[in-house]
């Protein structure tokens, strides 16, 4: 059976798996990351995962994987296959794709960043199938975005489209890592509601799931946190909304995970901040934390389906 060799590469686990032509997962596999070791370390647990899976492949299927595709954080020079940035695995300008080309027998490579990798799959076979414009925003540690435009990701001149989470929404706001004050992410992401609750509860333990469920049981001071984050976060969707006209949004990461909790409140503040902009459909991800994997492995094929025979 044709196969390709798919890996998603995060700051703590990577996820692997072999995937047919189809998007059907044939094998599905995890190991730490193991970024306490070190970046160079981290490069050759990568080489190591994608050469197994390669034995595990031609073992069970008597066939070679045609292709690998993987996944990873930070910058990323998909063009010329160069991990340029994480910085929580501490790499620099590592030459991924010519390292798992030689590691796997020179078999083609193709290289993504994780988000629009994951951004990828959801919109061609996870929550956008059939939309020919959409954005994938995952509210996470940070929050990032992934712009879809006919079945492919807008990357950007420089490789730093759909970078949402940078958006200012509360100018002088709280500081971000990046340099700016009041970015959307210091406010609306997972961890920015996980500090604004551990303060108001008064529980440093408390995260965002903990909110979810207090604001489920009727906890005013959770119900202000929460539709505190709720407000920024459609002030920052409106925002692309304005710019990039998409016909679904689709909102994955943890705080997708408190479902209505999140989406009800979240439709009504976008659609009461809305004047001329025509309204997405407001979807949760469909693929939870496969869409890294199935969006490198769609990334392989696709690199197939472009290659020019020799």
């Amino acid at each position: 059976m044709k196969h390709v060799i798919a890996l998603d590469v995060g700051g703590t686990g990577m996820k692997a798996a072999l995937v047919a032509a189809d998007g059907t997962l044939l094998h599905e596999a995890r190991r730490a990351t193991g970024r306490e070791r070190g970046a160079e370390a981290v490069v050759e647990t990568i080489q190591d995962f994608a050469a197994e899976l390669l034995d595990l492949g031609r073992e069970r299927f008597a066939t070679t994987a045609s292709a690998a595709g993987v996944a990873v954080p930070g910058i990323v020079d998909a063009e010329n296959g160069i991990a340029v940035y994480a910085a929580n695995l501490g790499w620099r300008d590592v030459p991924m794709r010519e390292l798992l080309g030689r590691r796997l027998g020179g078999i083609p490579v193709a290289l993504g960043h994780d988000v629009r990798t994951g951004g990828l799959a959801e919109g061609r076979i996870g929550a956008g199938r059939g939309a020919d414009r959409f954005l994938f925003v995952p509210l996470g540690t940070g929050i990032a975005g992934a712009i879809g435009i006919a079945g492919r990701i807008e990357a950007g001149a420089h490789g730093y489209a759909g970078e949402i989470g940078h958006i200012v929404v509360r100018p002088g706001g709280p500081a971000c890592g990046c340099g700016q004050r009041g970015c959307l992410e210091t406010l609306a992401s997972a961890s920015a509601v996980s500090r604004a609750w551990a303060a108001a509860s008064g529980d440093p333990d408390a995260d965002a799931a903990d909110c979810a469920k207090a604001v489920e049981s009727g906890d005013e001071r959770a119900r202000e946190v929460w539709l505190a984050a709720i407000g920024a976060l459609a002030d920052g969707l409106v925002t692309a909304i304005t710019l990039l006209d998409p016909r679904t949004l689709i909102i994955g990461g943890g705080l997708a995970e408190a479902g209505e909790t999140l989406f009800t409140p979240l439709r009504t503040a976008v659609e009461e901040r809305v004047t001329f902009q025509r309204l997405p459909h407001i979807v949760p991800a469909a693929l939870g934390d496969t869409a890294g994997c199935l969006g490198a492995g769609l990334l392989a094929w696709d690199l197939l389906a472009t290659e020019v025979p020799a």
